[in-house]
């Protein structure tokens, strides 16, 4: 689902950018020049959060509190087996709360099924109460069952943010 709204928000840039320029040569440039800063701003708007496994150096970079060194660690140890061994790595640089700020933009997605209680309490914004609540739901069918049994504790706002950690 994140691949089809990311490749949905990079074509409907493209179009912008074809109607407003003077050219197909125009185009073709622009495009060029501007797909990483468009991966960076598609991937932000529509999930405000980065796959810490799949994230390019430069998209990292650009995330507040990721320096071009971090960026480049983080690369070097993609793929992640999951979030508690990404949130190892930025804590051999990182504070506990500097980490916990990387995680809000940049995180592991954690399968609903299988996620371990550590992975769970990484999901920036997480209490104990929903870590039960993410628990006892088990095992989800689809996504529309998440939205539907947590949206019993949270707003559909909050469900829509969980969404950016988890996946099936």
């Amino acid at each position: 689902m994140r691949k089809f709204a990311f490749a949905a928000a990079f074509a409907s840039s493209t179009l912008a950018l074809a109607a407003c320029s003077g050219g197909a040569e125009d185009v073709a440039a622009d495009t060029d020049e501007t797909a990483v800063a468009t991966d960076v701003e598609a991937a932000a708007e529509n999930t405000g959060v980065l796959d810490a496994s799949t994230a390019t150096a430069d998209q990292l970079a650009a995330v507040e509190g990721v320096s071009e060194e971090l960026a480049a660690a983080i690369v070097a140890g993609q793929p992640f087996a999951d979030v508690t061994a990404f949130n190892a790595l930025l804590l051999e640089t990182l504070s506990a709360d500097e980490a916990a700020t990387v995680l809000e933009t940049v995180f592991v997605p954690v399968n609903l099924n299988d996620a371990t209680e550590e992975q769970l309490r990484l999901i920036p914004g997480m209490t104990d109460k929903m870590v039960h609540e993410f628990e006892e739901y088990r095992p989800y069918a689809d996504m529309a069952e998440f939205d539907r049994e947590i949206g019993k504790y949270v707003d559909e706002a909050e469900v829509a943010r969980f969404r950016n950690y988890v996946t099936l």
